[in-house]
């Protein structure tokens, strides 16, 4: 699970494909599915196919593109057959959410709304998590709240399972971690000629300094429009 926010468009193949622990080389053992979503011009454009990232010519034609903001994946089945249905990123209008752990289906459903559940498509834990985030922003009207409101509940409930999560809006790139590891890279800025960028991870993807996410906490990285530059904000449990 990868995401990025940036002050310009940058290119994925780097973290796609090329650095040691990329996408590409994970997709090794999670074999099952790969995702990609990729805001450009105002909308999301999401690439998803049931192969194995590492050997999918659609998925090289994806580590081409250049984005300011993206959200990627690659699936090793726990809940759900393999199916485009059930891999990550999902869409809701102008949000996209990826998940990695396995979570309790059954508690997610009891607390969200059934306008939320009556979206859901294929049959993972992870759209059902996608619900329960979704329907905590219905209920505070605000998308920061919101998340920050569904990590609280899901940190109150140890046995809802492992919900490390990434959702965007296209401006904005939240990251839960709980259950899961999270990493965070700071990129470019400091008299680099490399666009400023942040990025989130499962893990360290290259030898950079990636800095660990604390268990339990919500961070919530962000293109900032004044500068442009990019800043992460942590709330943590």
């Amino acid at each position: 699970m990868f995401g990025v926010v940036a002050e310009r468009a940058v290119p994925l193949a780097v973290m796609l494909r090329e650095v040691p622990r990329s996408l590409a080389t994970l997709s090794a053992e999670h074999a099952d599915g790969w995702g990609v979503a990729v805001r450009d011009g105002g909308t999301w454009t999401i690439e998803k196919s049931v192969a194995q990232a590492a050997r999918c010519p659609k998925f090289e034609a994806v580590c081409a593109v250049r984005a300011q903001v993206a959200v990627a994946h690659v699936r090793k089945k726990t809940v759900g057959e393999t199916a485009l249905e059930n891999t990550h990123p999902f869409r809701r209008g102008t949000f996209v959410f990826a998940h990695n752990g396995t979570a309790d289906s059954g508690w997610l459903a009891a607390r969200s709304s059934p306008e939320r559940l009556a979206e859901i498509e294929g049959a993972t834990d992870s759209e059902r998590l996608f619900a329960f985030v979704m329907t905590h922003i219905d209920e505070v009207g605000a998308v920061g709240a919101g998340v920050a409101r569904a990590a609280l509940a899901l940190r109150s409930e140890p046995a809802v399972g492992s919900v490390n999560f990434l959702l965007s809006d296209g401006a904005s790139l939240h990251a839960f971690r709980l259950g899961r590891s999270l990493y965070v890279l700071r990129r470019g800025g400091g008299g680099c000629r490399r666009a400023k960028a942040l990025a989130v991870a499962s893990e360290p993807l290259s030898a950079e300094a990636w800095t660990e996410v604390e268990q339990g906490s919500l961070v919530t990285l962000a293109i900032d429009a004044t500068s442009p530059a990019t800043s992460a904000v942590a709330h943590p449990a």
